[in-house]
């Protein structure tokens, strides 16, 4: 365990986070189509929980979640959403600038074959030379999940520039 996290009180920080006091219409995210259009497929990491985690009155049943960032109000959260509906709303307790380097460093590497390559060269030559055939690639995404002392979890979202931490626990209080 890092310096950094022997010293954050992460007992503190969930005892100060207020659950989220607002919810969506018909829970759909309205800032997921803006997000989407562009893409083929979900721009959002994927989380498969195994087992319930907690955040204070909030119990995350296991199953797979799409994490979203979303700003309300000044204030960060991530939505869980499950089938495309959002389920849960857990307050962010600190956003970074993801370090530079830090996808080049993290995520594999993706070997392609010499048909892939020219099929890709093809369509960047195709996007150079015709602009309505541009897309714009998806965020990089990554997380890291740390099992901390008291039951609690750390859970970081890494999505595009920036990184998010959430505080949750094992067991409920």
């Amino acid at each position: 365990m890092s310096a950094s996290a022997q010293e954050t009180d992460y007992e503190q920080i969930y005892r100060d986070l207020e659950p989220a006091n607002f919810s969506y219409v018909h829970n759909i995210d309205p800032g997921e189509m803006y997000d989407t259009q562009y893409s083929a497929w979900s721009p959002y990491p994927l989380f498969r929980l195994t087992t319930q985690l907690v955040f204070k009155n909030t119990v995350i049943e296991p199953g797979y979640y799409l994490l979203t960032p979303r700003e309300h109000k000044g204030n960060w959260y991530i939505l869980f959403k499950e089938q495309g509906k959002v389920k849960y709303i857990i307050p962010v307790y600190n956003r970074e600038i993801v370090p530079l380097g830090f996808y080049d460093e993290n995520l594999p590497k993706i070997k392609l074959t010499p048909t892939q390559k020219f099929h890709l060269k093809f369509h960047d030559f195709v996007g150079k030379h015709i602009k309505s055939s541009q897309r714009k690639p998806a965020p990089n995404t990554f997380l890291e999940v740390t099992d901390l002392e008291n039951n609690f979890i750390s859970l970081v979202i890494y999505w595009g520039n920036h990184r998010y931490y959430m505080i949750l626990r094992t067991i409920q209080l």
